[in-house]
């Protein structure tokens, strides 16, 4: 079993253009085992499934996030499908709603996130989603997506994802967690600010948490202001072993044990 799981980051992207070999070794380094690099539309999955190949550490989840809906067409979901089909593919995402950003009409996100969440149903593969500031209508859809799963019995209704960078109170939390979602933590957790957060980590069992780069984003403590990478997860996992008040190596085991589970990587 690998040591820890970097569950979201997006090594495909530029930034990393000129040392993503030093980056992923930097990350094998502090026993990294797991990357998983989400698309944001049907380019970006390209790419990650090319990556997927070169680095044996890294897999792929495909999707089109919200702020890309409007890339969708009518080859998008037959593109998609096929991805989903090949090796390394673990997830479908980054998918979700995004009301902040506003990039794309509610409606067209909505019917994208749809569409794609039966990809995922089809395909038997968990979803990463993305949310903000649209919890009311990404917890319903989730509700009646996850009541579908039961109701056919889908082996999916017990691993149907992870609410990426979660940022939402402790109801829609413990909501997610009864539904069998993971709860997926990022940088913020180190942030002197992030009192509120911290308190649901502490409410919410261990086996319920992913630990997440969002590599090049949300750089956490004590890099914040740097470009984050896959190798700071380890920070994130001492934040969380400080809140349940176990060892960074417990936290770090149930975390990579819990990715497993999720994406059978």
């Amino acid at each position: 079993m690998f040591f820890l799981a970097d569950t979201h980051c997006h090594l495909d992207f530029d930034t990393f253009d000129s040392d993503r070999d030093a980056v992923i070794q930097r990350a094998q380094n502090v026993g990294v085992g797991r990357m998983l690099n989400p698309g944001i539309d049907i380019q970006s999955s390209r790419v990650a499934l090319r990556l997927a190949r070169e680095y044996d550490e890294v897999y792929v989840a495909c999707g089109v996030h919200p702020n890309d809906a409007l890339t969708w067409d009518n080859q998008s979901q037959n593109e998609l499908l096929g991805m989903l089909k090949q090796e390394k593919v673990v997830a479908v995402g980054e998918i979700g709603l995004d009301y902040y950003r506003d990039r794309a009409p509610r409606d067209l996100q909505k019917r994208v996130l749809n569409m794609q969440l039966d990809l995922a149903e089809k395909s038997i593969l968990p979803v990463v989603l993305h949310n903000r500031q649209a919890t009311e209508d990404m917890m319903q859809t989730l509700t009646a997506w996850h009541a579908n799963l039961v109701s056919s019995s889908s082996p999916l209704a017990e691993r149907p994802g992870v609410l990426h960078s979660f940022s939402g109170d402790i109801d829609t939390a413990k909501r997610a967690v009864e539904m069998n979602f993971m709860i997926g933590i990022t940088g913020p957790v180190t942030y002197k600010n992030a009192d509120e957060l911290r308190q649901i980590i502490a409410s919410i069992p261990l086996s319920s948490l992913l630990i997440e780069t969002d590599a090049p984003f949300l750089t956490p403590h004590p890099h914040r202001g740097e470009r984050n990478e896959p190798a700071y997860v380890r920070w994130i996992a001492e934040r969380i072993a400080e809140i349940h008040k176990l060892s960074v190596q417990v936290v770090a085991e149930q975390t990579s044990v819990n990715s497993q589970k999720v994406f059978n990587w």
